[in-house]
């Protein structure tokens, strides 16, 4: 089946990224939607989150409008058990808790559930596909399909195989969310690494701003300004390789290699190792949790949403076209 052909998808767990990652599917027209998750009052749960991820708000009628409209018309599916929920899928993808053994577990429970034709996705930060499926009989379906947060607004979507997965599966996965007309920007992870590639610049770049903050070089509210000032908007327009591309003048980046490699090795040799677990994370972590807490505090819903158009209005910047 192609990916272009009406599809089928089963979510498990609807926590904060399966309620996103609802939103996206169901932004597809030719998409039907089953959703289980294990809370008890997920049904209600439902009918009120929900709303806060679709590209349409809610009527005035009720935050439940929305959720009633897809149900009503055959688009969502709730169901009380993993049996009824993929019994006729032909995408299932889990979101459910950062734990290898819940997924192996779930993932040998799909398998004997879902029809063999069925496309398995994961979506985890960092657990490798092929440490997953090694409950499973059939090693070629399962791959990870990662994105970042909210994946319904955000573009990337890191799709990372197994060795053993079948190109076929991958293909297809690099095509659902290539389709014409979709925002989302699907890249082939051609090795398992732990954290992927997204996550791996993040942290790098996290432990450094931790670093910083921890020997009083600058605040956390300074950072924050100085990253949203500078690497900011010169990353969300070229990236990295091509910003040094330009950077480098008429020499690109072996010219800027050339001129600045001595500076970037004593950076380099400087960076600073900060430990995020056990007694030695305890002083750096509480200093800025402080002061992040201190410059932030906790975001209302209406930041939230505040904070989502914006991000909307970046991504739409990305793909504008300003001529010559």
């Amino acid at each position: 089946m192609s990916a272009t052909s009406p599809q089928r998808v089963s979510l498990i767990g609807l926590g904060t990224i399966g309620m996103s990652m609802a939103a996206l599917h169901l932004a597809r027209d030719n998409t039907i939607v089953d959703v289980f998750d294990t809370r008890p009052d997920f049904e209600q749960y439902l009918s009120k989150t929900l709303p806060n991820f679709l590209a349409e708000p809610s009527s005035a009628s009720g935050p439940s409008s929305s959720v009633a409209s897809l149900i009503s018309s055959g688009r969502l599916h709730i169901h009380s058990s993993l049996e009824t929920a993929c019994a006729f899928a032909t995408i299932v993808q889990e979101q459910g808790p950062e734990n290898l053994a819940f997924k192996q577990s779930i993932w040998k429970k799909v398998e004997s559930l879902a029809p063999v034709s069925a496309h398995l996705w994961t979506s985890t930060s960092g657990i490798a596909a092929s440490a997953q499926q090694q409950e499973m009989q059939d090693k070629t379906r399962l791959l990870v399909v990662h994105p970042f947060n909210p994946p319904h607004i955000m573009p990337l979507l890191e799709i990372v195989p197994a060795p053993g997965t079948s190109p076929e599966r991958v293909e297809f996965a690099h095509e659902y969310f290539s389709l014409p007309g979709s925002r989302h920007r699907p890249v082939v992870i051609r090795k398992e690494v732990p954290g992927f590639v997204g996550n791996r610049l993040a942290f790098a770049l996290l432990r450094e701003a931790c670093h910083l903050v921890q020997e009083d070089v600058v605040t956390a509210n300074d950072l924050d300004t100085i990253l949203m000032a500078s690497l900011g908007p010169r990353w969300a327009g070229n990236g990295v390789f091509e910003s040094y591309q330009q950077g480098g003048g008429e020499g690109g980046i072996r010219a800027f290699l050339d001129k600045l490699g001595s500076t970037m090795q004593e950076v380099w040799d400087g960076l600073g190792k900060v430990n995020v677990l056990g007694e030695q994370g305890t002083e750096w972590k509480e200093k800025v949790i402080q002061q992040t807490d201190d410059a932030y505090g906790t975001l209302t819903l209406e930041q939230v949403r505040e904070k989502e158009a914006r991000l909307r209005d970046f991504i739409r910047a990305q793909t504008q076209s300003y001529g010559q």
